[in-house]
């Protein structure tokens, strides 16, 4: 694949099924868990979806991009897009070496 950046329904495909198929389980799962400081995420995503951690992300963040996912659960999915756009936004001016920095 080139350079581009794909579309998230591209990337949300190239991981599994359709996302449609997936959006309720995901959103559901995601809605459960929200919040909670509880470590314990990661062995449920594994046992509920049989994904990697960083598989059920790259999933959930493909899916957060769809129309589907904000007619699904509009509170939800906004949270959701919020948290990583200020995730982001600290990523991005987090200078290396500064205290926090990882």
């Amino acid at each position: 694949m080139s350079s581009e950046r794909r579309e998230p329904q591209a990337a949300a495909a190239a991981v599994g099924p359709a996302p449609d198929e997936r959006l309720p389980a995901v959103l559901e799962f995601e809605r459960r868990w929200w919040g909670a400081a509880d470590g314990r995420k990661e062995s449920r995503i594994r046992a509920e979806f049989g994904w990697s951690a960083a598989r059920y992300y790259q999933v959930l963040n493909a899916l957060l991009d769809t129309d589907a996912a904000l007619r699904y659960d509009p509170v939800l999915v906004s949270r959701l897009r919020e948290v990583r756009t200020e995730r982001a936004e600290v990523r991005r001016t987090r200078r290396p070496g500064a205290a926090g920095a990882a």
